[in-house]
């Protein structure tokens, strides 16, 4: 078990890196299957997006539900307390929203001064 040094400190490893509060993000607009996740991220690839699945369902704040049929169908979709994690996560995208001109000039690469 995982010795946090505060919520903030586990929260963070539930959500760090790149696709997973993507995953999540996904997931709450409804449940979703891996191909569905794929077309939504496009930039993901195959192996990061399950390795993050697994993750998430680890964590228990994603639920994984294999229905047994021919092709085998996997639906992932949101527990409860992954629906908590994403409203948490939600200020964090208006923020986002609300200054990404802003980040994405501060990250441009600078340009030559002009003669």
């Amino acid at each position: 078990m995982a010795d946090f040094v505060c919520g903030l400190d586990a929260a963070v490893a539930v959500v760090g890196g790149k696709w997973k509060p993507l995953i999540l993000w996904a997931l709450a607009e409804e449940p979703r299957r891996t191909g569905e996740l794929r077309r939504e991220l496009p930039d993901v690839s195959e192996k990061m997006l399950t390795q993050h699945l697994r993750e998430l369902e680890r964590d228990g704040v994603v639920h994984r539900e294999v229905h047994r049929e021919v092709p085998p169908k996997v639906v992932y979709s949101l527990t409860p307390a992954g629906a908590a994690l994403e409203l948490a996560l939600r200020p964090l995208g208006d923020w986002g929203d609300d200054n990404m001109e802003a980040i994405s000039a501060a990250r441009a690469p600078l340009r030559p001064a002009e003669s």
